[in-house]
């Protein structure tokens, strides 16, 4: 049987991930960058860099899914999905009985939840203000001296997290200024950050009815810590892809809805292909016979 490849391009606000899926759903190529500002561009590299990664030539990929922020400028793709419906399947696909979704990226932060089969019974986005989303731990950190690699390492040596109450970015960001000037360990301080906005995936959480399993997804989760406060703020387990899968879940979720799209094309295809036969000679005189005609 001819091997079947899907792609799954995921143009994130802050990151493009582009992701190759056999038919035995097996990852053979990914590749993820910052978006940028030329979102069309970054969506090509990558697509090619998976590609390269895959040993294929654009020529023997299927069909192309695509999903995110920029989903529409994905030029080259068969067809695009909401990140929301993406996201639920890639989902599923890693935890069977997920049934709420929190997706924390640098500008966004989503609650979602599903029924048993994987569908968006309902969802909650963040507020457009930036406390609530990533791109508050990274401007809290840059303004103390650290990048947004070592968050991860540096909220692993706190002590204990120094509350930061705002509501808004700007705010929390004179509350951090205050700390600092205090003396608070910036350790600390980014600890009481993150766990600021945990708190308020929680609530997105709560608004949209979550219940258990609890799948955590989206660039803040690879910080280890991030997926620890959320554990102990529900009081359950949760559910965190391994390693870099915990950004590509949207991409995975396209590709493999690239596949159910190609067998109902194909399904289609072989319909269209009885119709016409209906009409090939002798047919119709054959039918009639078996009839009694």
């Amino acid at each position: 049987m001819h091997k079947r490849y899907t792609a799954g391009i995921d143009s994130g606000s802050t990151y493009t991930k582009a992701l190759i899926l056999d038919s035995e759903f097996r990852i053979r190529g990914q590749a993820l960058a910052c978006t940028g500002f030329r979102l069309a561009e970054t969506a090509g590299r990558l697509y090619e860099q998976a590609l390269e990664q895959a040993g294929l030539r654009a020529e023997e990929v299927d069909y192309v899914v695509a999903t995110g922020f920029g989903r529409h400028i994905v030029a080259f793709s068969d067809a695009h999905v909401t990140d929301l419906t993406a996201s639920a399947r890639g989902a599923i696909y890693l935890f069977p009985q997920t049934r709420t979704i929190l997706d924390v990226g640098g500008q966004t932060m989503k609650a979602s939840r599903l029924d048993e089969i994987g569908r968006v019974k309902s969802f909650r986005l963040n507020d457009k203000c930036a406390a609530g989303t990533g791109a508050f731990l990274e401007k809290t950190a840059r303004y103390m001296g650290f990048s947004t690699e070592e968050i991860g390492p540096l909220v692993a040596t706190s002590k204990e997290a120094v509350p930061i109450s705002g509501v808004c970015a700007v705010f929390a960001e004179s509350e951090v200024i205050n700390h600092l000037s205090l003396g608070a360990a910036p350790a600390d301080i980014m600890h009481g950050a993150l766990c600021s906005l945990v708190g308020r995936s929680v609530q997105l959480m709560k608004r949209v009815h979550m219940e258990p399993e609890f799948t955590l997804i989206g660039g803040l989760l690879r910080f280890e810590t991030m997926a620890r406060v959320v554990r102990d703020s529900l009081k359950a387990e949760v559910n965190v892809p391994e390693g870099d899968m915990v950004q590509f879940t949207a991409a995975l979720g396209a590709a493999i809805l690239g596949h159910h799209r190609l067998r109902k094309l194909e399904a289609a295809e072989r319909a269209a292909g009885r119709k016409e036969s209906l009409y090939e000679p002798g047919h119709h005189r054959q039918n009639a016979g078996w009839k009694g005609a």
